[in-house]
């Protein structure tokens, strides 16, 4: 009987541990697709200029309105099959909306070069989140509430910083944004590993944010710090 008990158990992880694989895969594969539309919205930015008089009071409405937005959608979306090319929508938008700082960063001789180490540097970062989160083995998911009460503080000083204009709180605000979202990485994708997030649309959607701020957080501290001027 208990011999019984115990094979119907490991059946049971080892379902579970399939599925969580799974997910992580599909999650991984996704969020490599949802960097396309970023690049392509971002160069549709870029070319066009559209976003380039999205500043201040109206071009932080825009960008509310519109992520908020499509994240609800997503979250309607997540369990059907439109919820795929919705985050990929949102994707693009978010590509639009960081194309006014690549604009601005691409005035800058050494502009290029700036975009490569921020994409490189968040690439190292989520590679070291990544491993970190295989090995750990302690239960990471008190660290939720903090990082949700850091990211609220975040996006608190941002709004105040687009009224006050300040570099000193540009630069202190994308410090702080480095920080908690390279954390965040950590704990979602350990939640992933552990079965606390089960859909691969919304653990694509919170790994797509983490990035998407580290890398532009990075981003505007190098224009900041190392943009060159002929």
């Amino acid at each position: 009987m208990n011999h019984q008990v115990n094979t119907l158990d490991s059946a049971s992880y080892g379902i579970a541990q399939q599925q969580r694989h799974r997910v992580l895969r599909n999650t991984y594969w996704l969020l490599a697709l949802s960097l396309l539309p970023t690049v392509l919205g971002a160069w549709v930015g870029v070319a066009t200029g559209i976003t380039a008089g999205l500043t201040g009071f109206v071009g932080l409405l825009v960008f509310m309105g519109g992520a908020f937005g499509f994240m609800f959608a997503i979250e309607k979306t997540k369990h059907s099959a439109a919820g795929v090319p919705v985050l990929l929508g949102f994707t693009f938008f978010m590509g639009l909306m960081l194309s006014r700082m690549i604009a601005m960063v691409l005035g800058f001789s050494n502009g290029s070069q700036l975009i490569m180490t921020a994409f490189a540097g968040t690439a190292g970062v989520f590679f070291v989140m990544a491993s970190l989160a295989t090995v750990i083995k302690r239960d990471i998911s008190g660290m939720g509430k903090w990082l949700f009460v850091g990211a609220l503080v975040l996006m608190v000083g941002a709004v105040i910083n687009v009224f006050v204009g300040s570099t000193a709180g540009m630069m202190a605000i994308s410090m702080l944004a480095i920080g908690i979202f390279s954390a965040y990485m950590l704990y979602d994708i350990k939640q992933i590993i552990d079965g606390g997030e089960t859909n691969y649309i919304s653990a694509t959607l919170a790994l797509y944010l983490d990035i998407f701020n580290v890398f532009q957080s990075l981003l505007a501290l190098l224009g900041i710090m190392g943009g060159e001027r002929d």
